[in-house]
């Protein structure tokens, strides 16, 4: 049987059961979010023993190196001697500011302690004290003071309750990573890049768009956010001031429900999209939000011309419980 020591104890796993939920099912607290080797806020560090190289996939090499794995994604076939991340994975950090930017999401500004490098578009993991996980993508740029959050109120969730209702500037917390390959990457300034995104998956497009123009991209931009409801649009006059600006830049918001209105159109993001680039063959695309709709677009691209290399997704996975745990 699998077993994994953990601050000296011993604990046994069942069978095909990975360290995360071993831990967890024995109440040993370890930090974790989306349960699906995305998120990388289980991370972990291996001591001693064999690590599966599936527990290490999308991890950088540095990390590899060191030991580092995928708590959620490990399922050892012996006895393996973890410890939790270590303070060099971590940086230190304050709520700076917290605004509404809808009913149902709020910009939070983090101030890092320390040096924290990243390019905007990637997402970082958000940890509280109690060791509450969460993974949240970058709108901001790597130049400002600040880290911009885009963070949507989910019913009953712990991390997105803590910040709307109780959290206040000043309160500590503590960042994990950057990860994530939705950035902008210079040297072909001409293609057009197509973004789209659902609900907060705008936040990195946000964050990606603002930097390519910066950086003085000149082929075509197309930004598409999608929502329910026209309330779940924001940062919509900030990006129609961003399109006044630049000529190579459109912004196309599009709702499922309500009455047409200026500048929003009604109807399926996918439908939109396919009507506005119907051949992107030679595009560069980068998809972010639902998981359902990721997947989706990124086929239908596909299959429409589109290159996979030249795909870029960032599907947002909902923080999992672990078994028999009730979900946030």
């Amino acid at each position: 049987m699998a077993r994994v020591k953990h601050e000296g104890q011993w604990y046994g796993l069942d069978e095909g059961e990975s360290v995360l939920d071993g831990l967890l099912r024995r109440g040993v607290e370890v930090p974790h979010s989306c349960r699906a080797g995305a998120c990388q806020s289980c991370l972990m560090r291996a001591e001693r023993g064999e690590v599966p190289a599936k527990a290490q996939v999308g991890l950088k090499e540095t990390l590899k190196a060191r030991g580092y794995f995928l708590a959620c994604a490990c399922q050892p076939d012996g006895e393996l001697e973890v410890a939790g991340a270590g303070a060099d994975l971590r940086v230190p950090s304050r709520i700076a500011a917290l605004e509404r930017l809808s009913d149902s999401v709020l910009c939070v500004r983090l101030r890092p302690e320390g040096g924290f490098e990243y390019r905007a578009g990637q997402y970082v993991s958000v940890l509280r004290a109690d060791g509450l996980a969460r993974s949240y993508s970058l709108a901001s740029q790597p130049h400002e003071e600040t880290l911009e959050l885009h963070v949507r109120r989910v019913a009953g969730g712990r991390m997105s309750g803590w910040l709307f209702d109780e959290a206040r500037p000043g309160d500590a917390l503590e960042l994990q990573g950057p990860a994530g390959e939705c950035f902008y990457v210079p040297g072909r300034p001409e293609q057009p890049l197509l973004l789209a995104g659902t609900g907060t998956g705008l936040a990195p497009l946000y964050g990606l768009v603002r930097d390519a123009l910066a950086r003085g991209h000149t082929g075509p931009i197309w930004l598409f956010h999608g929502a329910v409801e026209a309330s779940g649009l924001y940062l919509v006059e900030e990006l129609r001031e961003l399109q006044s600006r630049y000529s190579c830049f459109q912004y196309r918001p599009c709702v499922l429900r309500g009455q047409e209105r200026a500048g929003v159109t009604v109807g399926a993001l996918d439908a939109l999209i396919k009507e506005a680039c119907p051949r992107p063959m030679g595009w560069r695309a980068y998809l972010c939000g639902d998981p359902d709709l990721v997947l989706s677009l990124r086929k239908k691209l596909f299959l429409a011309g589109l290159s996979l290399k030249d795909i870029h997704a960032d599907a947002f996975l909902p923080s999992t419980p672990p078994p028999q745990q009730e979900r946030e």
